[in-house]
């Protein structure tokens, strides 16, 4: 089972690019974020015409996440548990047959955080603690879990070409990686790092402004965090960086895992 996630910045804007990538890619299943649009308006028909299953988390403008699935889902969860008053689409969950049993899939679109002396930042922290109190809960049930997304969190140093450009962004700051480093002492392996533990270079996003592409002045902060079972299964990871080259391409790349 190939599983990819990719950050799309704005499904509507980039649906063509889209569909390119999935008639080129062929995924069994794919994790979207930051969809901007609300779940009625999601271009479900398109998917659909490519043989995929699209379940959606929509939010009007703003963030949004979705699943498409060549196997229809058996359960779908939307949102993030752990605060009812919590109206940001940045959470879906959903188990999926494979040939070998089901694997249970998260899209994330974990906040950004910045400013940091702000409520955004907070939010993101709080956003981070609910995640990994759920994230616990799913591993007790000791299944193949993929925890999919845009985390917003740059890891380590050797996870972007310039890391001192961001010591004092969100995505970088000591409390998001030590948040970060809690989710995965919880048994989760970062599946990038697991089949390239040293490997630097390996971006997931390159911002649109100051030529960063072409510089290739990027940071990894699109992740598959897998659980026990799943790195099991584990045969390949791989980064689609070719699709930042793309005309109208979003700023990030999709990542993706391959489970035997």
């Amino acid at each position: 089972m190939l599983i990819a996630t990719w950050n799309i910045n704005s499904v509507k804007a980039r649906v063509e690019t889209a569909l390119a990538w999935i008639k080129e890619a062929k995924p069994d299943v794919v994790c979207l974020q930051e969809i901007k649009c609300e779940s009625e308006a999601f271009p479900s028909a398109a998917f659909e015409e490519l043989g995929y299953s699209a379940s959606v988390h929509g939010q009007k403008t703003y963030n949004g996440v979705a699943i498409l699935s060549k196997r229809r889902p058996d359960e779908v969860r939307r949102g993030l548990p752990g605060d009812t008053g919590d109206s940001q689409a940045r959470y879906i969950e959903a188990v999926i047959p494979a040939d070998w049993g089901v694997v249970r899939v998260a899209s994330i679109y974990l906040p950004n955080g910045n400013p940091p002396a702000t409520e955004k930042f907070a939010y993101k922290l709080a956003w981070m603690d609910r995640l990994t109190a759920h994230a616990k809960d799913l591993l007790a049930h000791e299944e193949v879990l993929v925890l999919a997304g845009d985390y917003n969190v740059i890891p380590s140093a050797r996870d972007a070409k310039h890391p001192e450009a961001w010591a004092g962004d969100a995505l970088f700051l000591p409390e998001t990686r030590a948040r970060f480093r809690h989710l995965l002492n919880l048994g989760l392996s970062d599946a990038v790092r697991a089949t390239a533990p040293d490997r630097p270079g390996l971006y997931t996003f390159w911002d649109y402004q100051a030529g960063a592409w072409q510089k290739d002045n990027g940071i990894r902060i699109d992740h598959l965090l897998l659980s026990p079972q799943a790195a099991d299964r584990l045969t390949e990871t791989r980064l689609d960086r070719h699709v930042r080259g793309w005309e109208k391409p979003s700023d990030h790349v999709p990542a993706l895992v391959r489970l035997s």
